[in-house]
């Protein structure tokens, strides 16, 4: 009877070992990090980047394709945008607890370098950020590991001011916040202003999460500019910078960056600010405009900034697992290029299990998605940018560049 028993015992513990296995195995759900600002000066917009990554996520998971069956579910953490001390931790949760095999983040150009440089690539792990947008970014030391469907700001500081130069604007002030995406932005901007004729007058950075901006305002109203540029963030500092300068009377008119674009600057702003004018990345394709109809399905906010981006990278990570056949970090990174760029067969958004099939039969597709991907050298977007303008207190399309 005792061996009976002992036998029996020895089955049952066989049987949970081998069922914890596979658990822990090749039928484990996939984990991805979405680490993005849910608090900060972007948490407005972060919570429809992170519906729009978990999109595509689902897209892949009901397909029953991925990896022979296998789910990819996200796991969410708060970059903070601006604290890199505290995103680096919550990232190195996501590596060492929570055991992800890829990153879709960070958002902000500072936390996502302090990430990729302190966690993602010491540990291997691949990351995609879909809005970190900092120059300094393109030459990262990233050993392959770091990629962003945004493209980089040394390209939409040029873009805005060519829309300027264009609306016949000849003299503008600046000012930035005090980080590797304004300073960035700012520069960029400012030297394809002036290689356009135009004058910049001063430029003066801000301090987020500040009390009072009225010295900034005064430095920048002295200078004479007929037009104030402000590359902050529209829950922050960029936003009380505009205050300010409306309440003073010093202007009434900004030039905007993707940092200012959302919808609670209109409601948070007392005072009018139509004919103010700026760039989101964007484009019209036809990846865009189905998008569009999967956004509103889903109740995602349509044309909202970084969506289509967000869906982008998650929909990349798990092309390039498939692309793979595995989850391990190096083998992600990569395939990466291999499946956001030609050769092979486009696929657009919610085509995803069309392109998990092709792959898992050995062939090639190249992934066009929400954005328009097409990923540089380096890994990163080349970049299409909405023109905007404020009309009737909303920002209203002007076109595409």
């Amino acid at each position: 009877m005792k061996k009976r028993l002992i036998l029996v015992s020895i089955l049952v513990f066989s049987f949970a070992f081998i069922s914890g296995a596979l658990a822990s195995g090749h039928n484990a759900d996939i984990k991805i990090g979405i680490i993005l600002g849910f608090t900060g000066p972007i948490e407005s917009l972060t919570p429809d980047m992170a519906a729009s990554a978990e999109l595509a996520l689902k897209e892949a998971s009901d397909s029953g394709l991925l990896l022979g069956g296998r789910k990819a579910v996200g796991v969410r953490a708060d970059s903070t945008c601006i604290d890199a001390g505290a995103a680096t931790t919550a990232a190195e949760r996501l590596v060492t607890s929570d055991k992800v095999a890829a990153i879709m983040g960070a958002d902000c150009s500072g936390v996502t370098t302090a990430i990729a440089n302190n966690v993602a690539i010491p540990n291997g792990v691949p990351i995609m950020s879909p809005s970190a947008t900092s120059p300094a970014l393109t030459t990262i030391a990233d050993n392959g590991y770091f990629f962003r469907t945004a493209p980089s700001d040394a390209r939409q500081g040029q873009v805005i001011a060519q829309i300027t130069a264009g609306k016949g604007i000849k003299n503008v002030a600046v000012t930035y916040t005090k980080n590797d995406y304004g300073q960035g932005l700012a520069d960029s901007f400012s030297g394809a202003f002036k290689a356009l004729g135009g004058k910049v007058a001063a430029v003066v950075p801000h301090e987020d999460g500040k009390a009072d901006y009225s010295a900034e305002v005064g430095s920048l109203d002295a200078s004479g500019a007929d037009v104030l540029a402000v590359f902050g963030y529209v829950n922050s500092g960029g936003r009380h910078m505009i205050q300010t300068s409306l309440d003073s009377g010093a202007f009434g008119k900004f030039i905007l960056a993707d940092g200012m674009y959302g919808d609670s600057l209109m409601k948070d702003i007392d005072g009018d600010i139509t004919g103010t004018f700026g760039t989101v990345p964007g484009t019209d394709s036809k990846g865009a405009q189905r998008f569009a109809v999967m956004s509103k399905s889903a109740k995602i906010k349509v044309g909202g900034p970084f969506t289509a981006e967000s869906y982008d990278a998650a929909a990349l990570l798990v092309l390039a697992m498939q692309s793979a056949g595995s989850t391990d970090g190096a083998a992600i990174a990569s395939n990466i290029m291999g499946v956001a760029n030609a050769p092979g067969e486009k696929i657009m958004p919610g085509e995803l299990a069309k392109g998990l099939k092709i792959l898992a039969k050995g062939g090639a597709v190249d992934y066009v998605g929400a954005s328009n991907v097409e990923l540089t050298g380096v890994g990163e977007a080349s970049g299409s940018y909405k023109e905007y303008e404020v009309r009737d207190k909303a920002f209203q399309t002007v076109k595409f560049h």
